[in-house]
């Protein structure tokens, strides 16, 4: 398995310019590039664009997610929080194209390049939207995510708070996360809140974490 585009990760993960990938409308001029990915017998081009995370590359983290979380069931309901131009969310749906992924992000430049991204690779179960358009009773299996840790502790805290709660009884969270930007104090905060969280693997300086859906009171 492998992908056309490798990061560095740390440094070279973080944001360029005055403005963050967080931002719903960029102000940088669009400037897209593209990528070729290919994980687990899948292979998509994905356009990438300037002021959404990653441009220009498949970043490390999400690379290693990719790489090491089981392999989705056929069908079900998939969710990428977080889902920039759409590197996890496409790549799943190619993979499962019987599931329903909904990729949410409050940066329309990136929505707007999964979509585009979905349509390429003619995939029809993709819905990429802002987190206020996803229908409140929709519960999903599985949810995804390399979080925006760079957003901050109580806005990322705040993220997580909205959607693992939409997890199925026995749906899982995977989310990925490097160890000298708090991934074991995500996970401590994350069973304190009533998420019952574990590292699922470590690799390359990254923890990949694994969520349950919160135990019924």
């Amino acid at each position: 398995m492998a992908e056309s585009v490798e990061s560095g990760g740390g440094a070279a993960d973080r944001p360029t310019g005055q403005q963050h990938y967080f931002t719903a409308d960029p102000s940088a001029p669009s400037a897209r590039s593209e990528i070729t990915v290919a994980l687990r017998g899948v292979s998509v081009t994905l356009d990438t664009d300037v002021g959404v995370f990653a441009t220009g590359k498949l970043d490390r983290g999400t690379r290693i997610l990719l790489e090491t979380v089981p392999t989705p069931p056929n069908s079900g309901r998939i969710l990428d929080i977080g889902c920039g131009y759409g590197a996890i969310a496409v790549t799943m749906a190619a993979l499962r194209r019987k599931a329903q992924v909904w990729a949410v992000d409050i940066n329309n430049r990136a929505l707007e390049l999964v979509r585009d991204n979905s349509a390429r690779a003619g995939l029809k179960n993709v819905t990429a939207c802002r987190p206020e358009e996803v229908p409140a009773d929709l519960g999903f299996s599985l949810i995804y995510s390399n979080p925006p840790i760079r957003v901050g502790k109580s806005a990322l805290h705040g993220i997580l708070s909205q959607w693992l709660p939409r997890l199925t009884p026995d749906g899982v969270a995977y989310m990925v996360v490097q160890r000298n930007l708090g991934s074991d104090s995500l996970a401590k905060w994350l069973n304190d809140a009533g998420f019952p969280t574990e590292r699922f693997t470590s690799r390359e300086g990254y923890r990949v974490l694994r969520t349950t859906a919160a135990k019924q009171q």
